[in-house]
C-alpha cells in the first residue's frame, strides 16, 4: 500500500516538473500548466491516450493535504508583503472597494441563477461560487508576474481580503442554513467565533512582533523552516476546527511574520517551501476535475465565464479609479481579479454535502470544476499579456 502511495506521488511530482518545464520553454504561466497535467495523470477523462494508459495518479488523502497546505502558504507569502498599516492606511476605500466587487459580481451571480432556473437556496451557492477571486491564483500570480509593489497590487490584495473575509460570513450563513439545525442564533454564534478568532490573529500580527522576533532568531534554516512552517499550519488548522477559514488565518499570521526583521530570510527559506504545496494545489485540482461532465453544463458554464469575467473587470477598473489609479492600471486590476479557485471550490463542497436541501448540487458541482479550470486559465493568461494590453498611451 505504501509503495504504491509512493509511486503515485512520485507521477504526480515528476508531471508537475515536466508541465512546468513545458510552460517555462514556452514562456507560459505555469498555472494552467500544472492543472492540465492534474487532468492529464488524474482517474477522470481522458483515461487513455491510445494504448497508453493515463489513469497515473488518484485524488490521494496526502495530496489533498498537500493542496491545503498551498493554499496557506501562498496566503503566507501574501501577508508577509502586505502591512497591516498598509491594509487599513484607507479603510473607507478599502470598504467602498470590496463592497463594489461584492455587489456587482454576486448580483451577476444571482441573475445568473435566476436565468437558468436554480432554486433560491442552490442560486445563493452559485453566486458565492462564481463571485469569489483565487487568492491563490491571483497571488502565485503577481508574484510571478512582479505586480506585488506597482500601486494596483494594494487594490487587488484589498479586494482579495475583503473578499475572503466576507465569505467567512457567508459560508457561516450557508452551512447553518443548508445542513439545518441552523436557526438565527447559531448563525449569529458561528459569525462572532470566527470574528474572535480573526480579531485576535489581526491583534497578534500587531502587537507579536517582539515575540515572534525572538522565537525566530535562530542560526540553523532547518529550525527556523520548522518555526515557521509549524506556528503557520498550527494556526491555519486551529482556524478551520473553528469553522474560520484557513486563508484569512493564514494571511493574518503572514502578516505578523512580516513585522520582522526576518522577511528576506523567511523568502529564502520558506520561499521553496510555499512554491512546493503551491504546484500540488493547482495539481489538485487537475486531479479532481471530470472533463466529460462539463458537456452537461456547457451552455450555463460558457455564459458563466464570460458574464463573470466581464463583471470582474469592471467591479475590478472601478475599484482602480476609486483608488485614484489611471485608466491602463485601474484595467490591471480588473485583470487581475478574474481567476477563480481554491474558495469556489470549497463552496461548491459544501452545496454537494448538504445535497439533501440543497437541489441541483450535482449541476452546481460539474459547473464549479469546469469554471475554476477556465477562469484559472484565462486570468493568469490575461495577467501574462496585460503589460501589452494595457501599454498604449489611451490607457493612461
Amino acid at each position: 500500500m505504501a509503495e504504491a502511495v509512493l509511486v503515485e506521488l512520485g507521477i504526480a511530482f515528476t508531471a508537475l516538473a515536466v508541465a512546468g518545464a513545458a510552460a517555462a520553454r514556452l514562456n507560459q504561466s505555469v498555472i494552467p500548466a500544472y492543472i492540465l497535467a492534474g487532468v492529464v495523470v488524474g482517474p477522470n477523462e481522458p483515461r487513455s491516450l491510445g494504448p497508453l494508459d493515463l489513469t497515473l495518479v488518484s485524488p490521494l488523502e496526502i495530496l489533498d493535504v498537500g493542496a491545503e497546505l498551498g493554499v496557506v502558504f501562498l496566503l503566507f507569502f501574501l501577508g508577509l508583503e502586505f502591512s497591516p498599516e498598509r491594509l487599513l492606511a484607507r479603510p473607507t476605500r478599502l470598504f467602498g472597494v470590496g463592497a463594489t466587487d461584492f455587489l456587482v459580481n454576486f448580483g451577476v451571480g444571482l441573475a445568473l441563477a435566476s436565468l437558468f432556473g436554480f432554486p433560491w437556496l442552490t442560486a445563493l451557492f452559485f453566486a458565492s461560487i462564481v463571485y469569489i477571486s483565487s487568492s491563490a491564483v491571483v497571488t502565485k500570480s503577481l508574484v510571478d508576474r512582479g505586480w506585488i509593489a506597482d500601486p494596483e497590487s494594494d487594490v487587488i490584495l484589498g479586494t482579495l481580503v475583503f473578499e475572503d473575509l466576507l465569505i467567512a460570513v457567508v459560508l457561516s450563513i450557508l452551512t447553518a442554513v443548508a445542513l439545518g439545525g441552523g436557526g438565527v442564533v447559531t448563525v449569529v454564534a458561528s459569525i462572532g467565533k470566527a470574528a474572535a478568532f480573526l480579531g485576535v490573529l489581526a491583534a497578534g500580527s500587531v502587537y507579536g512582533t517582539p515575540y515572534l522576533e525572538r522565537l525566530l532568531a535562530v542560526e540553523a534554516d532547518e529550525l527556523f523552516l520548522l518555526f515557521a512552517v509549524g506556528i503557520t499550519t498550527l494556526i491555519a488548522g486551529e482556524a478551520l476546527v473553528l469553522g474560520v477559514s484557513e486563508a484569512v488565518a493564514a494571511f493574518f499570521v503572514g502578516t505578523a511574520f512580516g513585522q520582522t526583521d526576518h522577511g528576506q530570510r523567511l523568502e529564502l527559506v520558506v520561499g521553496p517551501t510555499r512554491d512546493l504545496f503551491a504546484a500540488v494545489f493547482f495539481l489538485f485540482i487537475g486531479l479532481t476535475t471530470d472533463v466529460a461532465a462539463f458537456l452537461d453544463v456547457w451552455t450555463l458554464l460558457a455564459v458563466g465565464v464570460v458574464a463573470t469575467t466581464l463583471s470582474k473587470l469592471a467591479s475590478g477598473i472601478a475599484g482602480g479609479r476609486f483608488y485614484g489609479l489611471n485608466r491602463r492600471r485601474s484595467l490591471r486590476v480588473g485583470v487581475g481579479l478574474v481567476p477563480r479557485g481554491e474558495f469556489s471550490l470549497v463552496i461548491a463542497a459544501l452545496a454537494t454535502t448538504a445535497a439533501a436541501t440543497v437541489p441541483r448540487t450535482d449541476e452546481l458541482a460539474s459547473f464549479t470544476v469546469g469554471y475554476v479550470l477556465v477562469m484559472s486559465v484565462i486570468g493568469t493568461l490575461a495577467m501574462q499579456y496585460a503589460d501589452s494590453l494595457t501599454a498604449s498611451p489611451s490607457q493612461e
